[in-house]
């Protein structure tokens, strides 16, 4: 230790170990090991990059603090690489290189001592001389190494900017090895190809390297983000006007360099003008050609005639009645005699009203025709569900097009359609432009499609209102089935969810006992917190013997807020699954997850097969590997550590998250703090994905605003119009 100036005090040392390090704002906690001292001293500051074993130069001011005692706080640390024997075991023991834990650490500075980093690099095959070491591991040591060395330098890059380091490795794998290089020459290519990075970041970057405030090329760089936004918010496209008054929001500049940016990007067709009603708007491309895809491929369906084999429909009807020995309500056999005489048909109904009854109808006079279909759902868990109800295998839409996780989309096309001659998508209230395009390219050219969905529900994630906009486009028959079966009748959450839909407050003068829907009363928020932990953690598992961390769900109608996703999966959390010094966990992206931890995807991972929505558990986590393995029903899928941001908790995820999958028990938390999402179609959805218990706990004051709040906020999107012209073949 020692003084350098007024005020400021050095210290030079070894870090014996990394007690915190937080990869978003790079503040870290270290313990360190200086000449001539015995005890560890504590450094606190700033790093872009640290790991245990590295020497480091800190420089900043003693202080002592009331509960951790003398530490430096230090206003600049450098690190270097280690360069004794100690240092370097430290080093390569600490996590930071797959395929080396403290064991092999230890081994090989033992055989190589201080020329080991060298050999690392250089002479990789002289590794093979460690028992346990083989080419296969070996090149794994090498290639960690060369990565962490670049994803370093992209960490140290970021910093010098202001920025959080924690996207690193995501920047790595998407630009490899020349990523500085490309950020340099375009920072706001991040806010479009790294998720997690917005357009603030870029631009900060931006800023950093030059790119004038008002130059032509941020100001691209904001309309793109503008629409990438919109698209992400479920629009299509935008108005120019909107767009315009958006971006310039956005980028602080003159509406005049906007307009001059947005001419360039339409003449080199970046973006596509359309003018509807009188209304030009603008498209990302990829968007505008879904669309158009869309409406000629369902104009083409509904204006030609189907290919089934000869069927008397009559008879059939009959027929499968007696096969099946249920009795078909009026609505279901005029549903099936629609379907048998078109090429494409929408079903649309609620809960209860015998969907799945009229699917097993029609699929039992398809086998018999020895008609080739197959059946197929947006999500795993609503394709397990279709696949049970029918005794019919179901896949996910995703599997079914088969993925191409090399170059991106399907591998089924045009050139390469599905082998089938009916198509039957179940939930399709959450297929968006995109997938509903790639659907359709996939279809035969002679074909059937059917769509069976809930069109009061909440609409897909991803841009478009596809069922909406086709059945309000009348182009192909729409078969609505609103008359609920007596068996369903007998359940509350059927019933009052019917209620809802119509604008009715749900029914709760039922006997508790035999009831499966209850409202629980609480006004204030953290009451209402306090009695959801107590439902799900023993109320409920002890009377419905219901498994708290696998049946029960929490679905929020937000992410903010003391009752939003993001608060209560730490309540929940701690509740269900509290730490344990003797199991491994690993803290990333604003989560620490642990084993047994419920998880779910937040976006596609074409690589892993894992898609926006799945929900699974974390069945391992190897500190040494730098890895966390989830499993998804029956596939174990493995992350590295760097590629947890696309992990959230999921004891509690909201409403839209939870489109297309049912579980045994729901909670949903209600209270006016959610007033900007309270709407009908939001706790419609959430209610009917209860299977045996839905419990809503919170105002009652909330829950009659939500279900008198009929507003559908309508999406920007040109495809109904699309569909109502004649589009040419």
């Amino acid at each position: 230790m020692s003084t350098v100036g007024p005020g400021q005090d050095e210290l030079a040392g070894l870090i014996e170990r990394v007690t915190f390090f937080n990869e978003e704002t790079g503040f870290a906690v270290l313990r360190v090991k200086a000449k001539g001292r015995r005890d560890l001293l504590t450094v606190i500051g700033s790093v872009a990059s640290i790991n245990a074993g590295e020497w480091i130069h800190a420089t900043g001011q003693w202080i002592r603090d009331r509960e951790h005692g003398l530490q430096l706080k230090a206003h600049q640390i450098k690190a270097t690489p280690p360069t004794t024997r100690e240092g370097m075991e430290k080093y390569l023991g600490s996590g930071m290189i797959k395929g080396i834990g403290p064991v092999y650490a230890k081994k090989l500075v033992s055989h190589f001592g201080e020329s080991i980093i060298e050999i690392i690099e250089k002479r990789s095959k002289l590794l093979e001389q460690i028992e346990g070491i083989g080419p296969m591991r070996r090149r794994k040591i090498r290639e960690a190494w060369a990565e962490q060395r670049v994803i370093r330098d992209i960490m140290v890059f970021l910093h010098s900017h202001g920025v959080s380091t924690s996207r690193a490795v995501r920047i790595y794998k998407t630009y490899g090895e020349a990523a500085i290089e490309s950020v340099r020459a375009n920072p706001y290519l991040l806010c479009q190809d790294i998720r997690g990075i917005g357009f603030k970041t870029a631009d900060q970057i931006a800023q950093k390297v030059g790119v004038p405030f008002d130059s032509l090329i941020r100001a691209s760089a904001g309309i793109q983000h503008t629409l990438l936004e919109a698209s992400r918010q479920g629009h299509c496209r935008l108005p120019r006007h909107r767009l315009i008054d958006e971006a310039e929001a956005l980028l602080q500049i003159a509406p005049s360099i906007i307009e001059t940016a947005l001419e360039r990007a339409l003449a080199s067709n970046e973006l596509i003008a359309t003018v509807e009603a009188e209304e030009s708007s603008v498209y990302l491309p990829h968007l505008l050609h879904a669309e158009r895809t869309i409406a000629e491929r369902f104009q083409a369906l509904a204006h030609s005639r189907p290919h089934y084999p000869p069927i008397d429909i009559e008879r059939a009807l009959v027929w499968v009645q007696k096969k099946t020995g249920i009795a078909l309500a009026p609505q279901q056999i005029e549903s099936i005699r629609t379907v048998l005489q078109h090429r494409v048909t929408i079903i649309t109904g609620g809960p209860g009203v015998g969907k799945t009854t009229l699917i097993n109808a029609l699929l039992c006079i398809l086998r018999a025709k020895r008609v080739d279909f197959q059946l197929a759902a947006p999500t795993g868990r609503a394709a397990k569900r279709m696949s049970e109800s029918t005794s019919s295998p179901a896949k996910t839409i995703h599997r079914l097009l088969e993925v191409d996780p090399k170059h991106g989309g399907f591998q089924r096309n045009e050139a390469r359609p599905l082998d089938l001659e009916v198509l039957i998508l179940d939930e399709c209230s959450m297929v968006d432009v995109l997938l509903m395009q790639h659907v359709l390219r996939a279809l035969p050219p002679s074909g059937h499609l059917i769509l069976v969905g809930d069109v009061d529900q909440l609409p897909s994630v991803g841009p478009g209102s596809v069922l909406r906009d086709l059945i309000k486009s009348e182009i192909a028959p729409v078969v609505r089935l609103t008359e609920i079966f007596r068996q369903a009748a007998g359940s509350q959450i059927i019933t009052n969810a019917h209620r809802i839909n119509q604008g009715q407050m749900p029914n709760r003068d039922q006997d508790p006992s035999t009831s499966d829907f209850f409202v629980i009363e609480r006004e204030d928020p953290e009451k209402i917190v306090h009695t959801l932990l107590t439902l799900v953690e023993q109320r409920i598992p002890q009377r419905f013997q219901f498994d708290a961390r696998r049946d029960i769900q929490v679905l929020c109608p937000m992410n903010r807020g003391s009752l939003g996703t993001r608060a209560l999966n730490l309540d929940l959390q701690q509740t269900l699954n509290p730490p344990d010094p003797q199991k491994p966990s690993v803290e990333r992206f604003g989560w620490e997850f642990r084993a047994g931890d419920k998880v779910i995807q937040t976006e596609n991972n074409y690589d892993k097969e894992v898609f926006n929505g799945d929900i699974g558990h974390v069945q391992a986590i190897d500190p040494s590997e730098q890895t966390v393995t989830v499993q998804f029903d029956h596939r174990s899928v493995v992350y590295d550590f760097g590629e947890l941001d696309e992990l959230s908790l999921a004891y509690a995820i909201t409403i839209h998250k939870s489109q297309g999958s049912e579980f045994p028990v729901v909670l949903i938390p209600i209270a006016t703090q959610q007033f900007i999402m309270l709407q009908r179609n939001l706790i419609y959805t959430g209610i009917t994905r209860g299977r045996q218990l839905v419990v809503a706990v919170g105002q009652s004051k909330a829950l009659g605003i939500a279900v008198r709040n009929v507003r559908y906020e309508e999406r920007f999107s040109g495809l109904k119009d699309l569909l109502s012209k004649r589009v040419p073949q």
